[in-house]
């Protein structure tokens, strides 16, 4: 019997009515399960939902929602955050917990990695607490064979209580048993008798006192489960459960009376409300290991040792960062080689279309100014962004996606999170930096993975420091002409994009700086913990890489710069045009600004430009290279040494080069950034915080900088 699919977009909110909307006759199901064991690659097989799975604890931020059929039943599967427990440490925790106790799904499939069964089970014994709707997938047994791991399924099945099935979440043949479980599970009269995890003897007696009463109060929730949490003062849960409820569950005076006399049992033993969870923690664990002790066999001693010499590698002390430096460079260089022909192209292609759009305005007797308004103007602007953007994101979201699939980013952050923790922020962040490589619009979104609000904010701030696609045209054209041109022939790329490394670890470097700066102002406090996995290695699915990283990150990415590139255009167009006293508006701005800029080591120009390019930042130099030469629209020179020529013409020097490369690496995000700060915060507030930041540091290392270089070549 196989499996058919029923494509939808739609999503599920954190909280659960989204679910209470399907068709009746339709069976909820959750899949619920541990960051990187395929979880995600599960719910996209059964229900051909494109949803991507990240490589890090939190990627799947809400609930997703999709449908499948498996026989005459119709199923809705419900993505839930990939979590480590059910205790509510993080917004994952909360959100997964809810939707199993709350969302009252008719089933739980609980996927877990056959290569580290037993630290999975941590979170199978937590949702076996709450139901015994359970189905235990054991995924990624491709990967457990290569390692010598045998699992006996039937041993651990009856252990538990419930259905255990193997799967290769990549070969969807192997999902039919998993379909065939919960088939047979839901046909059931009976409910499941799933194992009871025992506690130490003082806890027990806890619970015996406050149970009978929860049971009797309280319907459709696990009262064992229930009286613990109350015994742990879970402050998350209780919130929920009044909700969920509709009224206050603690007014009730029998169950008040019964917890104060299981506290006072507790007490008594010496068990303090800090240690209940260590203890049940404990327990949980305990379980966890006498389950797995017969039923787990290991063929090879060595199973993981492969992972471990090459971690020893890419996490050591000496050979980490080198590893880290020298990935980077190999990525920029691809990048900066790889993109340089196609961009070529493609512009070459837009102003041919340019062109004919112009003979049929001539034709049609457009008059010249909607002409220099709509094609000159919004299409030149648009068609520069496109050109100058689309090459290489094309070429490093799929280069940073097989890195992020094969599981070397979790490294990275590793390796930094020391140097992040010293600065009181989170070691996660540097995963938010990577995703800001590309676009740091997507890397504010990924701050979603951070639990803390105040570290979260933090990332959110710095992470404009991280130069995205639309600053490194800037940043290569000006150290190809002012520092790369003594590395002749092909020696020239590798240089540029040596020097342009050299830029991003400076960019890191001030990351740090102002995470602790922000960490003892306006964001005080102390770094949270987390735990963060380092997943196994995988070779990457190149097809899916290249399909989903063009997809759901260039062709997003590139769609939202152009919506804010079209009317910039407009108004550039308009400034270089409209003339005042003989002068353009943008001679005005550029003169009025100059003796500020040139404090920088900038001028007129070039700050101008950077304001004008907030909407995207690819537009800078083209508004440079048009003011510069008094004309009205967008230009390009025919080669970097024309351009370096007329720069050089209107009083360039290194000084000015470094100024503005500086410049651009650490000024204001664009407005697409600054657009998705304001959705991710809901503040106005931090929003222009983020944008004030980011500006008032990119001005003191340009003054800096400029000052100091003055009075060494003077």
């Amino acid at each position: 019997m196989g499996l058919t699919n029923d494509s939808t977009g739609k999503k599920a909110v954190d909280s659960v009515l989204d679910i209470k909307k399907i068709a009746p006759g339709d069976r909820v199901i959750a899949i619920a399960g541990n960051p990187n064991v395929g979880k995600s690659t599960i719910f996209n097989s059964l229900t051909g939902l494109n949803q991507h799975t990240g490589n890090w604890p939190g990627k799947t931020v809400a609930n997703a929602q999709g449908y499948c059929r498996y026989g005459g039943s119709s199923y809705v599967l419900v993505d839930i955050p990939g979590t480590y427990s059910l205790m509510a440490h993080s917004a994952e925790e909360i959100v997964a917990r809810n939707f199993i106790c709350f969302g009252e799904p008719d089933a739980v499939i609980i996927v877990c990695d056959a290569t580290c069964l037993e630290r999975n089970l941590n979170l199978v014994l937590q949702t076996l607490e709450i139901t015994g709707k359970v189905v235990v997938c054991v995924n990624l047994m491709d990967e457990a064979r290569k390692k010598g791991i045998r699992i006996d399924f039937d041993a651990i099945s009856q252990k538990l209580g419930v259905p255990v099935t193997g799967t290769v979440a990549r070969k969807k043949k192997t999902l039919d048993k998993l379909m065939q479980s919960i088939e047979k599970l839901l046909s059931k009269q009976e409910e499941e008798t799933p194992l009871i995890i025992k506690y130490i003897k003082p806890i027990e007696d806890a619970v015996s006192l406050i149970e009978p009463i929860i049971k009797k109060k309280v319907k459709k929730i696990n009262s064992r489960w229930l009286s613990l949490k109350l015994l742990d003062h879970d402050e998350t849960l209780i919130t929920a459960l009044n909700d969920y409820l509709g009224y206050v569950l603690l007014d009730d005076y029998e169950i008040k009376e019964g917890l104060t006399k299981a506290e006072q049992v507790l007490s008594d033993s010496g068990i303090t409300s800090d240690h209940l969870r260590d203890k049940i923690v404990a327990g949980l664990v305990l379980t966890a290991e006498y389950i797995c002790s017969d039923t787990v066999h290991f063929d090879k001693n060595d199973y993981n040792a492969r992972d471990r010499r090459i971690d020893k590698i890419l996490t050591g002390k000496w050979t980490g960062f080198p590893i880290m430096i020298v990935l980077l460079l190999g990525v920029l260089w691809l990048t900066i080689t790889g993109a340089n022909y196609p961009s070529a192209l493609l512009s070459d292609g837009l102003f041919w279309i340019e062109e004919r759009i112009t003979d049929l305005f001539l034709h049609l007797g457009v008059p010249d100014w909607l002409h220099g308004m709509l094609v000159l103007g919004v299409y030149r602007v648009l068609a520069w962004v496109v050109s100058v953007m689309l090459p290489p994101m094309a070429i490093f979201f799929p280069l940073f996606t097989l890195l992020e699939d094969s599981g070397y980013l979790p490294r990275i952050a590793f390796n930094l999170d020391k140097y992040f923790k010293k600065c009181r922020a989170c070691g996660k962040q540097a995963l938010t930096m990577c995703m800001g490589f590309g676009c740091n619009a997507a890397g504010v979104i990924g701050c979603r993975i951070i639990d803390s609000p105040r570290e979260r904010l933090i990332a959110i701030l710095t992470n404009n420091f991280v130069p995205c696609n639309g600053r490194f045209p800037t940043l290569i054209a000006i150290l190809t002409m002012f520092f790369a041109g003594a590395a002749a022939g092909p020696f020239e790329s590798v240089f540029s994009a040596a020097l342009l490394t050299c830029v991003i670890v400076f960019g890191i470097f001030i990351t740090l700086i102002v995470s602790k700066i922000l960490s003892g102002t306006i964001l005080k406090g102390v770094p949270s913990s987390f735990t963060l996995e380092l997943p196994p290695f995988r070779k990457p699915q190149i097809g899916k890489v290249i399909v989903r990283s063009i997809f759901d990150r260039t062709l997003f990415v590139l769609g939202r710069a152009a919506a804010v590139a079209a009317p910039a255009g407009l108004v550039i167009w308009i400034m270089a045009n409209v003339n005042i006293n003989d002068i353009t508006l943008l001679t005005h701005c550029s003169r009025f600004l100059d003796s500020f800029a040139k404090l920088l080591g900038l001028d007129g120009v070039i700050l101008i430009a950077f304001i004008l390019g907030l909407p995207a930042n690819e537009i800078v130099f083209p508004i440079i290279i048009m003011a510069y030469m008094a004309s009205g629209s967008l230009m390009e020179l025919d080669s970097l040494w024309d351009l370096k020529q007329l720069l050089v013409d209107n009083g360039w020097t290194w000084i000015t080069a470094v100024s503005t490369m500086l410049f651009s690496l650490l000024h204001w995000p664009c407005s697409t950034t600054c657009l998705t700060i304001k959705k991710e915060t809901q503040s106005l507030k931090w929003t222009v915080i983020s944008f004030i930041v980011p500006t008032v540091i990119g001005i003191i290392v340009c003054f800096i900088f400029a000052s100091i270089a003055r009075i060494f070549t003077n």
